[in-house]
């Protein structure tokens, strides 16, 4: 039979397939939609259905000008705060979890697998029991309700995810080639930075991609460690009120969260082929 012949367990496959893609796709087609919809066309209609006329201005009010906890300023300054947390949280998490990686699969020495367990342990854990610590953490350290303990927050709780990618790439690494440096008198971080470093793309890629998405879309630590002018915007949103109350705005809101949405979607968009090629390279070494 052709390898591309439609059969009955092929098309079962693909009907599943599609099923399962409209049911992610629906909440967001919605959203989309409404972000498009004046608040009286869905007032009027209901909260599914296709703009009778494109409200473009949706969003220029919720960029600047609409009210987040009582301050009128649109979700500007908040997606501000969540890229000052994103970006540094996910630079040195990625880093230090390629160190500590390299230095778990490529350096042994006594107890390395009891500090990975302990490491990679953290991903098993839920959220909630984390809040305490870090409540603590954050109370002694001066950084509660700053952008500044997010950062160190999401840093370290992403750790166990970078090590335990960075671990299974580096594994693949030939020991020769560490044997070799070390004869030719190359420490620690002389072989990590001229042999190991040149060779992570891949996984740094990954785990650049998995932690920017992760730390933007986080809402727990937002909610509960931060307030009012310091939110990311994950957790502001959930704060959205109209300056006028008689008509609930939910073009504008709608608005508000796709443009929260964006940076994730664009990252899914330009960096998705390679997030799969990067976790795929090392299974064929």
């Amino acid at each position: 039979m052709h390898r591309g012949a439609f059969t009955p367990g092929r098309a079962f496959v693909y009907a599943v397939v599609c099923l399962i893609a409209a049911a992610y796709l629906l909440p967001f087609a919605v959203v989309a939609l409404n972000s498009l919809r004046t608040a009286e066309e869905i007032a009027q209609t209901s909260m599914i259905g296709w703009p009778q006329s494109w409200a473009f201005g949706n969003y220029a009010i919720a960029w600047d000008k609409f009210c987040v906890a009582q301050t009128c300023s649109g979700i500007q300054p908040y997606m501000a705060n969540s890229a000052l947390v994103t970006i540094p949280a996910t630079i040195i998490s990625t880093l230090l979890g390629a160190v500590a990686g390299y230095a778990v699969s490529l350096w042994r020495f006594p107890g390395d697998r009891w500090i990975y367990g302990i490491i990679t342990i953290g991903i098993f854990l839920p959220q909630q029991m984390r809040l305490l610590p870090w409540t603590i953490v954050l109370r002694e350290t001066a950084l509660t309700n700053t952008l500044t303990g997010l950062v160190l927050i999401h840093t370290i709780q992403g750790l166990s995810f970078t090590t335990l990618f960075c671990r299974n790439y580096y594994v693949a690494i030939p020991q020769e080639l560490m044997r070799a440096a070390r004869i030719d008198g190359a420490g620690f971080f002389r072989i990590f930075w001229r042999i190991v470093l040149p060779l992570s793309p891949p996984i740094l890629i990954v785990t650049v991609i998995w932690q920017f998405t992760h730390i933007w879309n986080e809402f727990l630590y937002g909610v509960t460690f931060t307030t009012g002018q310091q939110q990311p915007v994950t957790a502001a949103l959930i704060s959205l009120t109209a300056a006028v109350a008689d008509v609930p705005q939910h073009g504008v809101q709608s608005a508000a969260v796709m443009i929260a949405a964006l940076p994730t979607l664009l990252v899914y968009l330009f960096g998705g082929r390679y997030f799969v090629r990067g976790l795929t390279a090392g299974a064929v070494k």
